[in-house]
């Protein structure tokens, strides 16, 4: 079966979440992506929560990939490193700026070693401005961005999401650049830096309240979206146009729906509407809510648990988990392909062991033979 990326060499030194995504989505399309790890392997294979021994965090960011454990500190470490890179596309890191060229593998370094190759790197702040050499984590990014502010209201105090959203922003955003660059480089054979960092990444998350404050000189545009509390759960209600707000006026016994002006979970807590609105969910049962609300067309949802998403029968159908063997764990279960392709359709991997591919990508792209292979390991070059 072909795939979208087929022939695509991907030299993946990154770890945690950001990075290591984008390299997963670009081995969902077909790359060849070779996670070069540190002897032992990446840090976050230890990382909480743990399935029978296999790390659930590394495996969901890290399946499809194949391993190379080297001493990126050694001499010959980097030798091997730097002639994996004549055989490769794409380099994707996010170290903090300026690493790289510390390690003798800049922009620079990296296209002498190969003319059109394409650097992908991705960090907290970018790899210019006054916070470049900051470290930073996804909850940074939320907090800088205002969008930490944003979520909290009206509740009161900023909220930080449940999950890294940031983070996986930024990697869809790496993934894009990279894929974008590879179309330049097929038409003009020329490589280049694509630069993604998690605070612009979580800047495009308050475009609006952003544009609506330098333009009127106030704050405004979107707020918190606090679900409604039903009888027995918690429902989300938009009702984003005077129609579909009209409607939903009428069925929770306004006495001019006519005048209803877009309402949905992001009304404040004071506004009269959302407070007719909060009184008839509170009687009625979450089943009542969206039977009702479905029938006159306005969009709800229930507040779902993850356990209720895990057995939601929309999510296996569309095929967004999977089941996969596991060297550590048995088998475990991994992410599904989020881009449905009809022509191309994609692919989900297992989760390597560290340095499981070491002796096969060096011999199959260096020509190395058992004999220096085992000098190396010997070495501690490589693992």
């Amino acid at each position: 079966m072909p795939f979208s990326l087929d022939g695509v060499r991907v030299l993946e030194l990154a770890r945690f979440q950001a990075g290591p995504r984008g390299g997963m989505m670009l081995s969902d399309l077909g790359a060849e992506v070779i996670k070069v790890e540190r002897i032992g392997g990446e840090e976050t294979r230890r990382h909480p929560p743990m399935v029978r021994g296999q790390s659930a965090y590394f495996t969901v960011y890290n399946r499809g990939k194949k391993s190379i454990c080297l001493d990126m500190r050694s001499a010959r470490g980097k030798e091997i490193f730097a002639a994996l890179v004549r055989q490769s596309d794409i380099v994707l890191e996010n170290f903090r700026p300026g690493t790289m060229d510390a390690m003798g593998f800049g922009y620079e370094a990296l296209k002498a070693l190969k003319r059109d190759i394409i650097l992908v790197s991705v960090s907290g702040f970018g790899q210019f401005g006054p916070y470049r050499d900051l470290p930073a984590f996804d909850p940074l990014g939320q907090a800088m961005s205002g969008l930490m502010h944003l979520t909290g209201r009206p509740v009161g105090q900023p909220v930080g999401t449940a999950f890294s959203l940031v983070d996986r922003t930024t990697a869809l955003h790496a993934t894009i650049g990279a894929l974008a660059a590879l179309r330049h480089r097929d038409r003009t054979g020329e490589g280049q830096v694509i630069d993604c960092c998690l605070l612009d990444s979580a800047l495009t998350m308050v475009e609006i309240p952003s544009i609506y404050y330098l333009d009127m000189g106030e704050e405004g545009g979107e707020g918190g979206r606090p679900p409604y509390r039903a009888r027995d759960g918690w429902v989300v209600i938009s009702a984003a146009g005077r129609e579909m707000a009209g409607k939903l006026m009428e069925i929770v016994g306004a006495a001019r729906p006519s005048d209803a002006e877009p309402l949905n979970s992001s009304v404040g807590r004071t506004d009269e509407r959302r407070r007719l609105v909060e009184s008839w969910c509170a009687a009625h049962s979450v089943s009542e809510i969206l039977e009702t609300l479905m029938r006159a067309g306005i969009p709800v949802a229930p507040v779902r648990s993850i356990p209720e998403v895990t057995q939601d029968k929309h999510t296996w159908e569309r095929e967004m988990l999977a089941k996969q063997p596991d060297a550590l764990a048995g088998e475990i279960h991994v992410p599904g392909l989020a881009v449905k392709m009809s022509a191309t359709p994609g692919r989900i991997g297992p989760v390597p062991t560290p340095g499981e591919h070491t002796d096969e990508i060096l011999g199959a792209l260096l020509d190395y033979d058992a004999a220096k292979l085992r000098s190396l390991r010997d070495a501690k070059v490589i693992a």
